[in-house]
């Protein structure tokens, strides 16, 4: 009787396994928003409007100057002649300003020649300091603010804002007005990629670079956003004479690349607060023995979880997605790189491309060797979470076709505009956000509680001993 009953509990759970194996993924959200294409803003807004004086900086933004988050590089743009190649800085409530160097770039693309690119970086900054900053010269000088991080530790809460495929369109704008508005402060910006669209005019018209360096300076100089390279960056375009990729990105966007021991600016590493922050090119070689691939193997062992607990990593092109536009396209980078990500324990992968928002379960697939038949991703508790969050509401409009039934990794997805949150609130705990950008304000339209990898393993297996 034994015999049989253990036999009976044993079917039991099998069925239990293969249904779950076999069942369908999560919630498509019953949200229903209009697919029409979204308009670009016109030349005339205000939103690109070129600041009065004579040769004015324009197009100002920051982004993280160094690897320990104590430097900041301040990047501005004069139209007419270069600019001084230095800015003033000084913290609040001192009367000591301190005066940092620079350099002054410009290019040449096809028909169009840029103006004055400047970059700046401000180092040895104090951490949680608010500092002012000058740019420009004369009637012409402008002035902005930062907020410098707290020094990385463990348990130190910070809020990060999430933004991809931007474009510079209605929705665009109604996108970066959620995230301003926010009653959660995002307090730096990680973006996923596709920035200005410019490639999707002819010819590359490099004259929506500077109209959108303009309409995201609101934002931009004021807190760092953190730089990733999708393909509308790439800019290769050797049938009307310009083969080398990346060419207006790498001189407009300027990172700290070389601190983290990379030798290109398309992928690097930062710490911010209680997060260590991988960024990766989906758009450059990443097959083994590649630069990129080398870097990463030599990257991950260093992170050290007990004082940046939180493994971020974030790229263009999603490598989890279960919409028919792109879909499987990132197979190729999931393949190589998936198990590095388990083995390390990531916490969250963002992505962008996918005009849409997506967030996974937490699940690999990387038992499937080609042969042995074992394709389907399955739950995995060291897995990270992948996020798709290219929603960001550019000109080429939403992706709403899906794959259908929706596959068991899928756990939220929805054919909107929005951005994200990612909300830590120590080493163990963050809270995701996402709000569209239909909503108020405090709308969240998908949440999930993420406990840390590193660390509840680190329990587990506490509790276990």
């Amino acid at each position: 009787m034994g015999v049989r009953w253990d036999s009976a509990l044993f079917l039991v759970l099998v069925l239990v396994v293969s249904f779950a194996e076999m069942s369908n993924g999560g919630r498509t959200s019953t949200f229903v928003r209009n697919d029409d294409l979204s308009l670009d803003m016109p030349l005339d807004s205000d939103v690109f409007k070129v600041p009065p004086g004579y040769n004015a900086p324009q197009q100002v933004h920051i982004t993280q100057g160094d690897y320990e988050a104590n430097s900041v590089i301040v990047s501005w743009v004069t139209p007419d002649e270069p600019g001084p190649r230095t800015l003033l800085y000084w913290a609040e409530n001192s009367e000591l300003k301190n005066r940092a160097d620079g350099v002054v770039v410009k290019y040449k693309y096809f028909n169009y020649t840029s103006g004055y690119i400047h970059h700046c970086t401000i180092k040895d900054l104090e951490f949680d300091t608010k500092y002012y900053y000058d740019v420009g010269t004369g009637k012409a000088t402008r002035q902005f603010w930062f907020i410098t991080p707290p020094k990385s530790g463990p348990d130190v809460p910070y809020t990060f804002g999430l933004i991809g495929d931007l474009g510079q369109t209605h929705d665009s704008n109604r996108t970066l007005t959620h995230y301003e508005l926010n009653p959660i402060k995002g307090q730096t910006l990680l973006f996923v990629g596709d920035l200005s669209y410019a490639d999707d005019y002819p010819f590359h018209d490099n004259v929506r670079w500077d109209t959108w360096g303009r309409f995201i300076e609101r934002n931009a100089a004021y807190q760092p956003w953190i730089w990733t390279a999708g393909n509308h960056e790439l800019d290769f375009a050797p049938q009307f004479g310009e083969p080398i990729p990346f060419k207006p990105y790498l001189h407009r966007y300027h990172v700290p690349y070389t601190a983290s021991g990379s030798t290109s600016p398309l992928w690097y590493s930062i710490k911010r607060a209680s997060a260590y922050i991988i960024v990766m090119s989906s758009y450059s070689a990443f097959g083994k023995y590649t630069p990129q691939y080398k870097w990463l193997e030599q990257e991950l062992p260093k992170v050290n979880r007990t004082e940046t607990p939180w493994l971020i990593v974030l790229m263009h092109c999603p490598m989890y997605n279960s919409y028919a536009h792109h879909y499987m396209e990132g197979e190729t980078m999931r393949v190589m790189y998936e198990a590095w990500f388990v083995e390390y324990k990531v916490d969250v992968v963002f992505a962008g491309h996918v005009h849409a928002y997506e967030r996974s379960e937490r699940v690999s697939n990387i038992a499937y060797n080609v042969v042995n038949g074992l394709c389907t991703p399955i739950g995995d508790q060291s897995a990270p979470i992948y996020i798709t969050i290219g929603d960001g509401g550019n000109l080429e409009g939403l992706v709403t076709e899906m794959t259908e039934p929706q596959p068991s990794y899928s756990a939220f997805r929805e054919a909107s505009f929005g951005h994200g949150l990612l909300d830590i609130k120590n080493r163990t705990r963050a809270y995701f956000s996402w709000h569209r950008n239909q909503d108020g304000y405090a709308v969240e339209a998908d949440t999930v509680l993420l406990i840390n990898r590193y660390w509840s393993s680190l329990e587990e297996s506490k509790a276990t001993t």
